[in-house]
């Protein structure tokens, strides 16, 4: 497939560009500063503001599907929700974030007393994102949030798939590495199951 990504420059970003290259798919990299991303073969970069449908529609034309990784806060729903319509794009992925998965009946962990405040701005845009997507009818998007902890690490292949509920291990623990999380992306890309749906990976 021809697949976007927005925010190629990022640390998830990168990982599933190397996931999708690696299952032999063509990348369109875009990031405010090109600058900043490494070329290798495959992957097509442009630069641009991903905020603007007018500048970004253009360049998701022809592709098989967007994946956006950019932080929440520097992101627009309504935007790239209009890019990829413009662009006649069928699919939109997101990266989504741990802060609006449920932890209780009624309870989101972004809501918790235990929540870092540091994160809670990026976990509240992620919300709102989300429910922009779920108020979204005619795109076919699909939200994928990682555990609690989500950094770099091993490439497994090993990990449980979870809907709106926060995973968490038999220690207690919510994790998964941004490697095994861009295998679980690139499933959904290749066989789709969550079709205007939120769903999380964990382990």
């Amino acid at each position: 497939m021809n697949v976007v990504i927005i925010g190629i420059s990022g640390r998830v970003g990168s990982r599933l560009a190397t996931e999708l290259l690696q299952r032999g798919h063509q990348v369109t990299g875009i990031a405010r500063d090109i600058g900043k991303v490494e070329p290798r073969a495959g992957v097509t970069l442009k630069q641009a503001d991903a905020t603007d449908p007018a500048t970004l529609a253009p360049l998701l034309a022809g592709h098989d599907a967007v994946i956006s990784a950019s932080m929440f806060l520097s992101s627009n729903a309504a935007s790239l929700i209009s890019a990829v319509k413009q662009a006649g794009v069928p699919r939109l992925l997101v990266v989504g974030g741990a802060g609006s998965l449920d932890v209780a009946p009624g309870v989101q962990l972004i809501d918790t007393p235990e929540f870092p405040a540091i994160y809670k701005a990026e976990a509240s845009a992620g919300r709102d994102f989300l429910n922009a997507l779920r108020g979204e009818s005619a795109l076919d998007w699909t939200f994928l949030s990682p555990s609690a902890l989500f950094e770099p690490g091993e490439r497994t292949g090993q990990f449980r798939i979870g809907a709106d509920e926060l995973l968490i291990d038999a220690q207690g623990k919510s994790w998964i590495s941004m490697e095994d999380y861009a295998i679980a992306l690139a499933d959904e890309l290749e066989t789709p199951s969550h079709s205007r749906r939120r769903f999380t990976v964990g382990y």
